[in-house]
């Protein structure tokens, strides 16, 4: 097997998913979502990953919300932007199945969650095992998707992704443990030219630049894309106090978006900032609203989102 290449560093979003009030996707709001975050310049959109609330989607809903975001992107000229889709499920048969899904829908990576129904069984060793063999077999490459507040609290360590990373067809990881240490041994540990290493939160997000880390796959970005954009660019400029900054109002938002309901509240910000969709999840996930919020927390949100709207041009 030849070696495949990883996806460009930079600023990434797993995107969430917009249905309407019978819990149908809702395309004209996923459509506009698409493209708001398009224009905000992200490098690469997720699709159905944790919040695009894959696990309550059937294939076939995981095959159009794909389609759906791949032609949105090539009708408005954003051909370059790379769909990396969300494929973990918990046997490596039904995965394999939602690669070769996933590649004929027009994604471009597999983002793959560590099964976890059977969590006292999965060693090392069966860990191992099951992203090799799905790299095997996928016919786009695969990345290593750590995020142990949805899988039982499984926590692959940097010994275990390095180990995968050695494989032709994986080809990075996102680290949603937001562990800067692990980040840092994996950057350190593997070439940049072959394995490509996320952060999966936004508070951290700059200190992964600082140690070389090829950039994030941050759920803030649904919200303020131009501002993670505007980090990126001032670390990269050598502008290090405006990325202080920025990076300040970031930890703090993620903080607040966190807080007050996770992906039903982020769709609600969208909502109430932006104008379309509406904070719709499916259950056992409950719809929250964007208010109620202390008035310390409306205050950080705010800033944020007015510096989000401030910003006129992105590279």
């Amino acid at each position: 097997m030849s070696e495949s290449k990883p996806p460009p560093p930079g600023v990434y979003v797993p995107a969430v998913l917009f249905f309407n009030e019978d819990e149908e996707l809702d395309e004209g709001a996923i459509k506009s979502h698409i493209l708001r975050l398009a224009q905000g310049s992200v490098t690469g959109i997720v699709v159905q990953g944790s919040n695009g609330e894959a696990q309550h989607l059937s294939h076939d809903e995981r095959k159009r919300a794909i389609r759906l975001t791949r032609d949105t992107l090539d009708a408005h000229g954003y051909q370059h932007i790379p769909i990396i889709a969300g494929t973990g499920a918990q046997s490596t048969r039904e995965t394999r199945q939602l690669n070769i899904d996933a590649k004929e829908a027009g994604a471009a990576y597999a983002l793959i969650l560590t099964p976890s129904t059977w969590r006292q069984k999965m060693t090392k060793e069966l860990i191992l095992r099951f992203h090799r063999e799905v790299a095997d077999a996928s016919p786009i490459p695969t990345m290593v998707y750590n995020f142990p507040a949805v899988t039982a609290g499984l926590d692959l360590d940097s010994d275990t992704i390095a180990a995968l990373g050695a494989h032709p067809n994986i080809v990075g990881t996102k680290l949603s443990c937001g562990h800067l240490g692990k980040l840092t041994r994996l950057v350190t540990s593997l070439p940049s030219s072959s394995f490509a290493t996320f952060i999966g939160r936004s508070d951290c997000f700059l200190p992964t630049l600082a140690v070389c880390g090829l950039g994030g796959i941050m759920a803030l970005a649904n919200v303020v894309p131009r501002t993670h954009r505007a980090l990126w660019d001032s670390w990269h400029d050598g502008r290090a106090d405006d990325a202080r900054n920025i990076h300040r109002m970031l930890a703090h938002g993620d903080a607040v978006v966190s807080k007050y309901g996770g992906i039903s509240f982020t769709k609600a910000v969208i909502v109430r900032e932006f104008g379309y969709g509406r904070p719709t999840v499916r259950g056992p996930l409950a719809t929250a609203l964007a208010d109620g919020l202390s008035s310390a927390d409306a205050a950080m949100l705010e800033e944020l989102i007015a510096f989000e709207k401030s910003i006129t041009t992105v590279n």
